[in-house]
C-alpha cells in the first residue's frame, strides 16, 4: 500500500472535515456540506482502529441523517449512508449483529438508485451490497480483519489470514478491494471541494 498516498488522503479528508465543520456553523441547513462532512468522516474511518472507526462511522451516519432530514432525496447522502452501513457491518465480526447494517445498506443504495437511476456507481453499489453478507463471512472466516485494523488498512499479513486455496484468497482480495474502489469514486466526487479549501499548512 502506498503510505505517502494514504497520508495525503488522510490530510485531505481531515481538512475537508474541518472545513465542513466551519461551514456548518454558518449554514447548518446546507445539505451538501453535511454530506461532505459525513463523507470525510467515512473516509477517515479507514485509517482508524476498529473501535475508533465505528465511532467515526456513527458520527458520519449522524451527519447523513441530518442531511436526509432536510432533503430525503439527496442521492449522494443516501449512497454515502449505504457505504457507512456496509463499512460498519464489515467491522462487526458477528454475522447476526452485522446483518441489520447490510440490510440498511441495501435500502439506502436502493433509494440512491431511485433518486438518480442514471448513476452507474449507485447501481453497482446496490449489486455489490447484495453479495456483501457472503463476503463478510469469508472475510471473518479468513481473519482478514485480524489485528484490530479497519478494513481500509488492508488485509492482515499474519499467517492466520492466509487461505489454503490461493485462487479463492485472490478472489476474496479482489472483492474486498473492489468494494474499497467505491471510495475512489467518492473521492472524485469530493474533488471539487479542494478548490474551496485553504492550502495545507507549510511543513
Amino acid at each position: 500500500m502506498d503510505h505517502q498516498s494514504d497520508f495525503e488522503r488522510m490530510v485531505f479528508f481531515e481538512q475537508a472535515r474541518k472545513t465542513a465543520e466551519a461551514n456548518y456553523s454558518e449554514d447548518p441547513l446546507d445539505v451538501e456540506n453535511l454530506t461532505r462532512w459525513g463523507g470525510a468522516l467515512l473516509e477517515l474511518s479507514q485509517f482508524q482502529t476498529v473501535v475508533e472507526a465505528k465511532k467515526m462511522l456513527d458520527d458520519a451516519m449522524l451527519k447523513f441523517d441530518e442531511a436526509l432530514m432536510i432533503d430525503p432525496n439527496q442521492h449522494n447522502a443516501l449512497w454515502c449512508m449505504g457505504n457507512a452501513n456496509t463499512s460498519y457491518a464489515f467491522l462487526t465480526p458477528d454475522t447476526v449483529e452485522a446483518k441489520p447494517f447490510f440490510e440498511k445498506a441495501v435500502d439506502y443504495f436502493s433509494q440512491a438508485v431511485d433518486a438518480d437511476g442514471k448513476n452507474g456507481l449507485y447501481r453497482k453499489s446496490l449489486e455489490v451490497a447484495y453479495k456483501a453478507p457472503e463476503l463478510h463471512k469469508e472475510v471473518h472466516m479468513q481473519g482478514v480483519l485480524a489485528g484490530g485494523t479497519a478494513l481500509g488498512q488492508g488485509p492482515s499479513t499474519s499467517t492466520g489470514a492466509k487461505s489454503e486455496n490461493p485462487k479463492k484468497s485472490s478472489d476474496l482480495k479482489y472483492d474486498i478491494f473492489g468494494w474499497v474502489i467505491l471510495a475512489v469514486a467518492f473521492i472524485a466526487w469530493m474533488g471539487y471541494a479542494k478548490s474551496n479549501m485553504p492550502p495545507p499548512p507549510p511543513r
